[in-house]
């Protein structure tokens, strides 16, 4: 019997790095919807009451960043500047350019825009074909912000973060070892107060019954006060929760991230290709889990290499499932937009609560792998 425990963390909308990856994609989406071979690769920055937009455009038209950050930051519930940040009064830097001619030429003509490895992972332990630990850690972390937001826990602010800690037995989760969720609130909210209503109206309503026993862990603001938060609290920027978008640490990250940039970076399409086809590998009982990885050259269009691993549960040979993948699959960086329908402003739909698992995205869509004959997805 093979026992371990193995932790994966989620964040708000709120988390001051996702509000940074949310700003981004929101810039990236507007730009998208005015033309959809708009260049786009931005990041964000804040500190405090201050926003810094910084990177690449490459579009016809004027980009209204300052609106698209403040209408942002308001949607998101920042309103004051004393305890996070305030939509009204934050103060916001723009530093914006074209893309580089020298990446240009390389992207012109379909290649890639930039060097880098990718994965995709997929597992069957839960129906989202995710790693359990960080499902479980997105949904705690998607209803810390419900609760928020429809006010049933009235008294909340947007910053969080949750912790799921899982003991497997043979590679199955078995239980719930530990739950810790750290929440803003406001002034003058009691520490028992605030940990029963965690306890009842997200923990409760999110965990199983049967993943929760008497010897299970449950932490609630470990510090006993968390009213200082969001960028005041902690900056923020734009791609540094790359373990929370992909598998939780479960599988491995290539190390490029993914809001702010458009889809002929590969550090984002490939990265989403690769999560449909191993996703596909799962669902259609090719293996239990599988994890793939391509590398690419700048400007270049083929992959440099690909490779497979099923960790000892594949039906067939990896090498054959990488023969079955060359067939199949296009991995092109224009082939890979065509596929997934790419050029769409749909990128705000996965900044928050993870980038795979969610059945609207179209990476996520299960085909039929043995009688696919290069159909392209549109959703």
């Amino acid at each position: 019997m093979k026992n371990y425990f193995f932790t994966s963390e989620s964040v708000t909308e709120g988390h001051p790095d996702k509000l940074a990856d949310l700003i981004s994609d929101s810039i990236l989406d507007y730009c998208i919807k005015k033309d959809k071979n708009a260049r786009v690769a931005i990041e964000t920055f804040l500190s405090g009451n201050t926003v810094t937009v910084a990177g690449q455009i490459t579009l016809k038209e004027r980009v209204p960043i300052k609106k698209i950050v403040r209408g942002v930051i308001k949607e998101v519930g920042y309103d004051n500047e004393y305890t996070d940040m305030d939509y009204r009064t934050c103060k916001i830097y723009t530093n914006i350019t074209k893309q580089s001619p020298d990446i240009a030429l390389g992207v012109d003509i379909g290649g890639a825009g930039d060097q880098g490895i990718m994965f995709g992972y997929a597992s069957d332990e839960t129906e989202e074909y995710m790693p359990y630990s960080i499902c479980m850690a997105h949904k705690l972390a998607k209803k810390l912000t419900e609760v928020r937001k429809n006010k049933t826990i009235p008294y909340l602010r947007p910053d969080g973060k949750t912790q799921v800690t899982v003991e497997y037995e043979n590679d199955i989760p078995k239980r719930i070892e530990t739950i810790l969720i750290s929440t803003q609130h406001e002034v003058g909210v009691k520490q028992e107060e605030l940990k029963r209503d965690i306890i009842e109206k997200v923990i409760e309503k999110v965990i199983p019954n049967n993943m929760i026993d008497t010897n299970t862990k449950i932490y609630v603001n470990p510090t006993g006060r968390f009213v200082i938060g969001g960028p005041l609290g902690d900056t923020g920027l734009t791609g540094r929760k790359i373990i929370v978008d992909t598998y939780g640490g479960y599988a491995r990250h290539g190390g490029g991230a993914f809001s702010g940039k458009d889809a002929s970076k590969v550090d984002r399409s490939a990265a989403y290709m690769l999560r449909h086809i191993a996703k596909n590998i799962v669902a259609n009982g090719y293996a239990k889990k599988c994890e793939i990885q391509v590398s690419y050259a700048i400007g270049m269009e083929e992959p440099l290499s690909i490779c497979v691993n099923t960790y000892g549960t594949g039906k067939l040979d990896d090498e054959k499932l990488v023969e079955m993948i060359k067939e199949k699959f296009d991995l092109t960086p224009k082939g890979i937009i065509k596929y997934l329908n790419l050029d769409r402003p749909i990128y705000t739909k996965t900044t928050n609560y993870g980038h795979f698992g969610k059945k609207e995205l179209p990476w996520e869509k299960v085909i039929s792998i043995k009688n696919l004959n290069k159909s392209y997805i549109h959703t």
